[in-house]
């Protein structure tokens, strides 16, 4: 087996960050949403995002070239132009909740996007991942195991979102089921839908990932991965239907009652499976939806690491919410701005509500 390296990373947040005053210059107003946006806001504790879209509501980029800048980021100048066939990137893997075509797989149009940009312009495997949160870092998964096999000796995985298109008031139609709503907002499918536009924003995110560790500047091995679904333990909570109209939506009964355990049996499982404890760690980057759930990194760091603590980083505030992308963004920011050195150990933890699948990535800097 192989040894696998992120030896570059990549991330492409559109525009200026929006505050939240602002959210509405973008996204429009819908009917109600002024009764519950300011204590949605202050439960979530983001500031800042970004959106693909314009102030009459026109995107700016698609989610194809949001991936594509964010892979362009990521590449070295010369990773393609070399002319030896072993330089080149060999296995493209992308991960998004909301593709703008159904099919082809989103990989397929990334590569067609990545083409016309002269960014990867050569034949590729290729590897598409539909979920959720968790789907950006199924492809990591995925992109790891194809270099760590020896198949190919470059990869490059992509995490993007634009849930934008769908969350703009032009094109969201959420369901006003008016009974359910006075007699309890937060169990209403107005609610469900409607919160989601306070808590989701656009960007992507790519990592390179090499056999062998960049000789310039720090690099990360990919010392395991650990991907469940505990869909046999939890009911549906947040899904994306495409009748009548595109409409996400989420359960935040079923999230509050089943994402604390389920987290903790995620890393305890984890950890264990790979004869580890959380205090062999510098740090761990979690992917939260909301400020709500640092409680529960909190509470899991203090009941699997009693005797040392264990810092927890992550660009929510600022950065925005934006899912499956958050992973890459996450850690590129980290690399770039937080101290690091040789023999930290990161944990990238994402935790997806949909039907409760988990992934997390055991990163060494070497």
């Amino acid at each position: 087996m192989n040894n696998c390296y992120i030896t570059s990373t990549g991330s492409f947040l559109p525009g200026e960050p929006i505050k939240n005053k602002n959210i509405a210059n973008y996204l429009g107003a819908t009917l109600g949403e002024s009764k519950v946006k300011e204590k949605i806001l202050k439960v979530n504790g983001i500031q800042t995002r970004h959106y693909a879209l314009d102030e009459n509501q026109n995107a700016t980029h698609s989610a194809y070239e949001l991936a594509a800048k964010a892979v362009e980021n990521c590449l070295p100048p010369a990773t393609n132009s070399e002319i030896s066939p072993e330089s080149k990137v060999e296995y493209l893997s992308a991960g998004t909740t909301n593709a703008p075509l159904i099919a082809p797989g989103i990989t397929s149009l990334l590569h067609d996007e990545l083409n016309k940009q002269g960014i990867i312009n050569h034949a590729v495997e290729i590897n598409s991942n539909s979920g959720i949160c968790s789907s950006g870092a199924q492809a990591f998964v995925n992109a790891s195991r194809s270099v760590k096999s020896g198949d190919v000796e470059k990869a490059v995985c992509v995490g993007v979102e634009q849930p934008s298109v769908i969350l703009k008031s032009k094109a969201f139609r959420p369901s006003y089921d008016v009974a359910t709503i006075f007699k309890n907002v937060r169990t209403s499918k107005w609610f469900m839908s409607t919160f989601l536009r306070f808590m989701l924003s656009d960007g992507a995110g790519a990592f390179l990932l090499e056999q062998e560790p960049s000789q310039e500047g720090h690099s990360l091995r990919i010392d395991w991965t650990y991907s469940r679904s505990f869909a046999n333990e939890a009911p549906l909570c947040m899904k994306l239907s495409r009748k009548p109209s595109p409409i996400l939506s989420q359960d935040i009964n079923i999230l509050s009652e089943h994402m604390p355990r389920l987290s903790e049996k995620a890393v305890e499982e984890a950890l264990a499976k790979h004869d580890e404890t959380l205090a062999n760690y510098t740090a761990i980057l979690p992917h939260m939806s909301s400020y709500y759930f640092e409680k529960t990194v909190t509470k899991i760091v203090a009941k699997l690491s009693p005797y040392k603590e264990v810092k927890h980083w992550t660009n929510l505030r600022t950065a925005g919410n934006t899912g499956a992308a958050s992973i890459y963004i996450m850690l590129d920011e980290y690399m770039k701005t937080q101290p690091v050195h040789k023999g930290d150990k990161l944990l990238l933890f994402v935790p997806e509500s949909g039907q409760f699948n988990f992934v997390l990535m055991s990163l060494t800097v070497v």
